[in-house]
């Protein structure tokens, strides 16, 4: 076998595996929607109050039901099948989409209509984002999870380079209720690929079995492994001060640089591409290290201060494509760390911390970085994001002190 058909192989293995090869195809008609519902959302805020706070508070209600309730969510998700509990989310935020899609057709729509859409979606992704984490395992394994968490990663950042592209047309043309009626329709692939998998080929999960006090067993858990809890630390760090795109971005592109919706949808697609090379590049790698961990994070802090002190837009597009392959590389080496290091029993309540730190920990960063980027720039925002970003490194640098140098993860349960 040749040396490019071998590397091949090591990338797209996952792909191999007939459920997980429907479940992206699936997935990625389903996070193009979505990408292009988060922009389409984004753009009616600002339309709707020309607020950079407002736009923070609509981010910020749709993560707060993971930061008020993830843990719980997460022990659900070990409790039952993971399977059928993705029918029910993926049904649920079509169904959302759709009544947005409505009242902004209608011309009923109103901020506060926004913010209550935003807060049941929320809702809906308490259980679906570590349901949709979890189910990887189930599809492809352990020995392939790093590949296939990848390849996730990959899945999302094509939806990025997709969605926005798409929905800054789309906007411009048609308006932005057309992109709220597609992303509804997208659903259906999801659903479509779950329904068509052979739960015969998937990895049996043992279920954890109703018991008190197992919200408390799985902090525990979590905050006396190092690792874990070093991973958890920095991923909050960067989920507060940095990962709030979709509030810092499209200031930049309005406040800064004066420019549109399209403006918007480029910065977004570039990131995409960017984060799409990036997710390939960890794919390649076999085995996922907390060392390799921290260079990424440092990596994506200096990027980030790149684009903030951008002189023009045209600048800050070329910087963001390698910054959204450092940040995708980051959060894609975190997840599957944490997968690939938990016990099995543990990883939806582990899962879910790691949403609650990249996800939702928004409630805070979102109207926080809104907020910073009114009152001073969306330049001081972004450099403040940087900052934070590197200092994340410290944790993960001294749990990689403590671990062998050349120590990786064991795949071996």
């Amino acid at each position: 076998m040749s040396a490019v058909r071998r590397a091949t192989r090591r990338t797209f293995g996952a792909l191999r595996v007939r459920n997980f090869r429907i479940y992206f195809a699936g997935q990625l008609i389903s996070i193009s929607g979505t990408w292009m519902q988060a922009v389409a959302q984004g753009w009616l805020v600002l339309q709707l109050t020309n607020s950079g706070v407002a736009l923070g508070i609509a981010i910020a209600l749709q993560f707060l039901p993971m930061l008020i309730a993830g843990t719980w969510g997460g022990l659900i998700v070990d409790r039952m099948s993971k399977r059928k509990i993705l029918f029910f989310t993926q049904g649920a935020s079509g169904v959302l989409a759709l009544v947005l899609g409505i009242l902004v057709g209608i011309g009923r729509i109103h901020v506060w209509e926004v913010f209550v859409m935003a807060f049941c979606l929320g809702v809906v992704n308490l259980f679906d984002n570590p349901a949709r984490q979890s189910f990887v395992q189930e599809m492809v394994g352990r020995e392939l999870l790093p590949n296939a968490v990848s390849l996730n990663s990959v899945l999302m950042n094509s939806g990025r380079i997709i969605g926005p592209a798409f929905a800054g047309a789309i906007i411009a043309t048609i308006g932005i209720a057309a992109c709220f009626f597609l992303n509804a329709l997208s659903f259906i692939g999801v659903i479509v690929a779950l329904a068509l998998m052979r739960q015969r080929d998937l990895t049996p999960i043992r279920r954890v079995a109703r018991a008190k006090g197992q919200l408390r067993e799985g902090f525990r858990y979590a905050f006396h492994n190092e690792t874990i809890s070093s991973v958890l630390i920095a991923v909050g760090i960067v989920g507060i001060f940095a990962f709030n795109f979709t509030v810092s971005l499209p200031l930049l592109a309005r406040v800064t640089f004066h420019g549109n919706a399209a403006t918007y949808g480029v910065f977004m697609a570039a990131m995409g591409i960017g984060a799409v090379v990036g997710g390939l590049t960890v794919a390649h790698r076999s085995k996922p290290s907390v060392a390799m961990l921290a260079v990424l994070c440092l990596t994506f802090g200096i990027l980030l201060l790149g684009v903030a002190v951008a002189p023009s837009e045209w600048v800050a597009i070329v910087l963001l494509v390698p910054m959204g392959a450092a940040s995708i590389a980051f959060v894609s080496t975190a997840n599957a760390t944490l997968q690939l290091v938990s016990d099995e029993e543990m990883r939806g309540r582990v899962m879910s911390l790691f949403g609650i730190g990249f996800l939702g920990s928004t409630p805070i960063g979102a109207p926080l970085i809104g907020l910073i980027c009114m009152a001073s720039s969306p330049r001081f925002g972004l450099a403040l994001g940087g900052v934070a970003t590197m200092l994340a490194t410290v944790p993960l640098l001294l749990s990689a002190r403590n671990t062998q140098p050349d120590k990786r993860l064991d795949l071996v349960p």
